[in-house]
């Protein structure tokens, strides 16, 4: 099973280097990318997406916080697996208490992503999880 993907940063280079990565993983296919959390929002509720790699901050406009809650509320929806470079516990509480399934510290190592990342449970057996590496 392919887990599709939709990569959400503001950060041109940050998606290019993301995609470039889980491009080599053969569980992976990233179909989306969206530059702003607005766009995220909207690529998600299109359909066709597993999981959201969302960026916390994004320039003016909406946090990736307020993206993940709005993504999270539609019943069925994709998961979403917040990446970030803040390591603090406000930022990373915000994220989860807005249905983020977990998160993983952008500068994690590459072997953390698959796991991240991987296979869904049934929803029965799902509970959000914080997830930290280093």
């Amino acid at each position: 099973m392919t887990i599709r993907l939709l990569l959400a940063d503001d950060h041109p280079v940050v998606r290019a280097g993301l995609r470039a990565v889980l491009d080599t993983e053969p569980d992976f296919a990233v179909v989306a990318e969206a530059a702003t959390a607005e766009r995220a929002v909207e690529l998600a509720a299109a359909g066709d997406v597993d999981v959201v790699l969302m960026d916390l901050q994004f320039g003016p406009g909406m946090h990736g916080s307020e993206a993940t809650a709005a993504i999270t509320a539609v019943p069925g929806g994709p998961k979403v697996l917040v990446l970030t470079t803040y390591d603090t516990d406000a930022d990373i509480l915000a994220a989860v208490e807005a249905g983020a399934s977990g998160y993983l510290l952008k500068d994690a190592p590459r072997r953390s992503w698959r796991r991240r990342s991987g296979r869904r449970r049934p929803a029965s057996r799902r509970s959000p999880r914080r997830w930290r590496t280093g």
